[in-house]
């Protein structure tokens, strides 16, 4: 997933600002507060939009937790299968993670609570911000009028990511969805109070204690990620930053 969008938003292979940083961080004490109950009313669906596997639960997988306690209806959409996560690897080839991540994912959504398969469109990881009208085109037929579409943020720093984002904006507004977007990269180059982030948008969504387990429980799904390589000498793709903020009793969305 490590990529880069431009300088200004650097995806480096370090661990990026350290969590204590941003849970010392006043701002997000002080986000507004938003429940699932309120996110997704009673009739909506709520449609997740991950660019890889992974980034379903990393975004709101608490969120997830929730809404399936709410018997919400749920939609997941996994646009790529997360194939190119480890370039040059013996340990893990591309055809190899087409096969395993699928099913790490849906191993973590069954531990969210939530036993609907993914719909899978099949696009090339990496290749998305090329194929953003593509995406959009493929979008419009799944997206219903009155969804609440989550996807990742527009300025998150990965090009899939930013180009998921595009994409869902435009088929959302095109169908009559609502847009909540999520950063997720973005805690990694981003500091507190950046002003490149827009926290005027955010909001705060307070887990429970069985969301945040079930999360936590469902991040160990994906175990292709979160082990070293040794054909490369590269480290876990989910790196112990990232793990770290998918712990969190809370999740920022931007709405």
């Amino acid at each position: 997933m490590a990529a880069v969008m431009d300088h200004d938003r650097m995806i480096d292979s370090g661990e990026g600002t350290p969590e204590t940083d941003w849970l010392a961080w006043p701002g997000l004490a002080s986000m507004a507060p938003v429940t699932a109950a309120t996110l997704v009313p009673d009739g909506a669906r709520a449609v997740v939009v991950a660019p890889h596997p992974d980034d379903e639960v990393l975004s709101v997988g608490g969120l997830l937790a929730q809404l399936a306690a709410l018997h919400r209806e749920i939609c997941i959409v996994a646009v790529t299968d997360g194939s190119a996560s480890h370039p040059g690897s013996s340990e893990w080839p591309a055809d190899q993670l087409a096969r395993i991540r699928p099913i790490e994912s849906q191993r973590a959504l069954q531990r969210l609570g939530v036993p609907e398969a993914p719909v899978r469109l099949g696009l090339p990881d990496g290749g998305l911000l090329a194929l953003r009208s593509l995406l959009a085109d493929r979008l419009l037929p799944l997206l219903r009028p009155g969804d609440v579409v989550f996807t990742t943020w527009r300025m998150d720093g990965h090009p899939d990511h930013e180009a998921c984002g595009h994409a869902c904006a435009f088929a959302a507004a095109r169908v009559g969805a609502r847009l909540v977007e999520v950063p997720v990269w973005a805690w990694h180059w981003a500091r507190p109070g950046d002003a490149r982030m827009p926290w005027r948008r955010a909001r705060r969504v307070t887990l429970g204690a069985d969301a945040v387990r079930r999360k936590r429980q469902a991040v160990q799904a994906f175990k292709s990620q979160l082990a070293s390589d040794p054909s490369t000498g590269a480290g876990p793709i989910l790196r112990n930053s990232t793990v770290a903020r998918a712990a969190r009793p809370f999740e920022v969305l931007f709405a």
